[in-house]
């Protein structure tokens, strides 16, 4: 690392790493903080997620996703043995920043990283109204159409009434599963 003066202050870092290695890179960067003796420079190990509402096999489910594939966020002060610490972590291909000189985040920045995290399970907006034409693109009676008859937006949850042997049946489908036409 070129010989510069670094500042002193603590503040946010994203260091690069492998793709898929974002959760084994935090963990055995924390085990080298602490074998290191490095918890005066380097305060916090983070690997940004968010949760989100995926269908599986017809079923609702709230996953984790990683908001930055293949980085880490750390909070740290910046000195040569910090930076070593960090940069020769297994897996580790950098810092974010010019040449070997890392760019802090700005607050602004963090603060919504955190805030986007600290969400729980996503609400859900239905961009549907009763009446509206829907294709339904999920599940048993993927593609069927009908028309919306009910909508129960706390649950993410429509009615839509399906022609099924020339009659209208209601069939109540999660949101996710239906587009509209």
């Amino acid at each position: 690392m070129p010989r510069q003066r670094l500042p002193k202050e603590r503040r946010w870092y994203a260091i690069h790493t492998y793709s898929g290695y974002e959760d084994a890179v935090a963990k055995s960067l924390k085990q080298r903080i602490e074998s290191l003796g490095m918890e005066d420079k380097i305060f916090n190990v983070l690997v940004p997620k968010e949760k989100k509402i995926k269908i599986k096999n017809g079923k609702r489910q709230v996953v984790e996703e990683k908001i930055y594939p293949g980085y880490v966020l750390v909070e740290m002060i910046v000195t040569d043995d910090s930076w070593y610490v960090v940069r020769n972590t297994p897996n580790v291909t950098g810092f974010v920043g010019a040449g070997t000189t890392p760019i802090p985040l700005s607050d602004k920045e963090v603060e919504m990283l955190k805030k986007r995290m600290g969400e729980e399970a996503p609400k859900y907006k239905i961009s549907l109204k009763i009446g509206d034409q829907v294709r339904i693109i999920d599940g048993p009676f993927k593609d069927y159409e009908g028309k919306v008859s009910e909508i129960d937006e706390e649950q993410g949850k429509i009615k839509v009434m399906v022609n099924l042997f020339g009659r209208d049946t209601p069939v109540e489908l999660d949101s996710l599963q239906v587009k509209k036409i």
